[in-house]
């Protein structure tokens, strides 16, 4: 008995010893890829910025006739914006960790693969400098830039870069050309239903476009009030009469 209880424990042993084995093999792969893809997405954001640098791409964007600065945008659409897009976006460095990681978990639970965790500087770089291919690579290198422009910009103006040039439907690119097209505005004229509509339809923008979707629209616009209020920046009640305010 006690011979038999010795070869349990040996053959126990082994089977742990395989095992580890099998893990540090499989950790070193995961490893070993992790660093390939790290190198090719580091290369391909510093060939980006070698032919276009940050300043000269942040200059030529500014110098635009349409181009709204930050200070001439409505606080409620920057709030509308942030919590929509990208919450702690005064707060981090170009990339949010968290918000990827829990982009992932739902992604993974959902099956979907509909959340990308990327912060507003993140699609500011991706939209500037690099494709819409959706490869690891280009991830990465759009976090590498991402970073890099938060160590050029303030966040203010970073904020501004990506709203003046994100797309919003119905063939209207930059929050100027938005605002005159689909309201007869400008930027520091638009009511509180106006700017928070805005703020909604550049997650989708063929989807939610207001010439064609505008009851799609309306619905991205109720999801975007229900993120102002979780990120306290409107009250239900603020929310609520907002909705009123059909233009």
């Amino acid at each position: 008995m006690q011979a038999e209880t010795m070869q349990k424990q040996r053959t126990t042993s082994k089977t742990k010893s395989y095992i580890c084995r099998i893990l540090l093999l499989l950790g070193a792969l995961l490893l070993a890829v992790g660093l390939w893809y790290g190198v090719q997405g580091y290369q391909m954001y510093r060939n980006a910025i070698a032919e276009t640098p940050i300043a000269e791409k942040t200059a030529a964007m500014e110098q635009q006739e349409s181009f709204v600065p930050y200070d001439a945008l409505p606080q409620i659409y920057v709030d509308a914006v942030i919590s929509v897009e990208d919450q702690r976006f005064f707060s981090h460095s170009g990339v949010d960790i968290s918000a990827m990681i829990r982009a992932l978990w739902n992604d993974l639970r959902t099956r979907s693969f509909a959340e990308g965790g990327s912060t507003i500087s993140q699609q500011l770089a991706k939209n500037q400098y690099f494709t819409q291919e959706k490869t690891l690579q280009r991830k990465l290198a759009e976090m590498f830039l991402a970073h890099a422009w938060e160590q050029v910009c303030e966040k203010q103006e970073l904020f501004a870069l990506y709203v003046n040039t994100i797309y919003f439907g119905d063939g209207y690119t930059g929050i100027s050309e938005a605002a005159e097209g689909y309201f007869h505005t400008t930027p520091q004229q638009l009511t509180d239903y106006e700017a928070v509509m805005l703020a909604g339809l550049p997650n989708a923008p063929s989807a939610y476009a207001l010439q064609e979707h505008a009851d799609l629209a309306e619905q991205r616009m109720q999801q975007v009030l229900q993120a102002m209020v979780a990120n306290q920046k409107l009250t239900q009640s603020e929310a609520n009469e907002i909705l009123q305010e059909k233009s």
